[in-house]
C-alpha cells in the first residue's frame, strides 16, 4: 500500500490535517477543503470520503470503506475503527416513491433525507455494516459484522443484526488502555 506524501497530502487543502495522517494512494477524496483528520489516523485502498468529514485522533479507515458527509457531514472522534467495507451516510434519498431519487435529479423532484452521522470515541463498526443519516453511535459500541444501524446506540453496547439491536454490554477496560497508551507515547 502506498501513502500520499507529505507534500501531497498539503496539496490536497484540508481544512484541517495533523501529524503523521495516512493517505492511500489508492483512496479517493472529494471535497476535502470541507475536511478535518486527526493526527495519526489513517485511511486505506480503495476508500472514498466526500463531503463534511472530521476524523478524530488515531483513527483507522480500513479499505473500501465510504464516508458520504455530504453537507450535514460524518463525525468521527478519537480512536474509531471502520472495518472493511463500512458505509457511512449523512444524507438518503427517499423510497417510498413519492419523490424521485438518484444523484441527477434536481433536489426540488426530490425528498432526501440529510442528518449528521456522529461515532463517538472507541467505536469500532464492523465489517460491511451501514450507518444511515442521524445516527449517533455513543461512546465505546462496538457494532457487528453485517449490522445496520438506523437509530442511535447506548454507550458501551454491542449491537448486531438488521436492524441493529443490543447484544450485551461492551467491557470499558479499552479506557485505561488509553490513557496508559497515551501516557506512554507522550501524545
Amino acid at each position: 500500500m502506498g501513502y500520499l506524501s507529505e507534500t501531497e497530502l498539503r496539496k490536497m487543502n484540508f481544512k484541517s490535517l495533523g501529524r503523521d495522517v495516512k493517505i492511500s494512494s489508492k483512496a479517493s477524496i472529494y471535497g476535502s477543503e470541507l475536511m478535518e483528520i486527526g493526527d495519526y489516523s489513517r485511511v486505506d485502498d480503495f476508500c472514498i470520503l466526500s463531503g463534511k468529514v472530521s476524523i478524530g485522533r488515531y483513527c483507522h479507515v480500513t479499505p473500501m470503506c465510504l464516508i458520504a458527509g455530504g453537507q450535514p457531514g460524518v463525525e468521527l472522534n478519537d480512536f474509531c475503527t471502520l472495518a472493511y467495507g463500512v458505509k457511512l451516510f449523512a444524507q438518503s434519498d427517499d423510497y417510498s416513491g413519492e419523490s424521485m431519487v438518484n444523484s441527477l435529479i434536481p433536489p426540488e423532484y426530490k425528498r432526501e433525507r440529510f442528518a449528521a452521522v456522529v461515532l463517538e470515541r472507541q467505536v469500532i463498526i464492523g465489517t460491511n455494516s451501514v450507518v444511515f443519516p442521524g445516527v449517533t453511535v455513543a461512546e465505546g459500541c462496538a457494532i457487528g459484522a453485517m449490522t445496520l444501524v438506523v437509530t442511535s446506540t447506548d454507550p458501551w453496547g454491542v449491537y448486531i443484526g438488521s436492524p441493529a439491536r443490543w447484544l450485551k454490554a461492551r467491557k470499558r477496560d479499552l479506557n485505561e488502555l488509553e490513557k496508559r497508551f497515551l501516557r506512554e507515547t507522550g501524545v
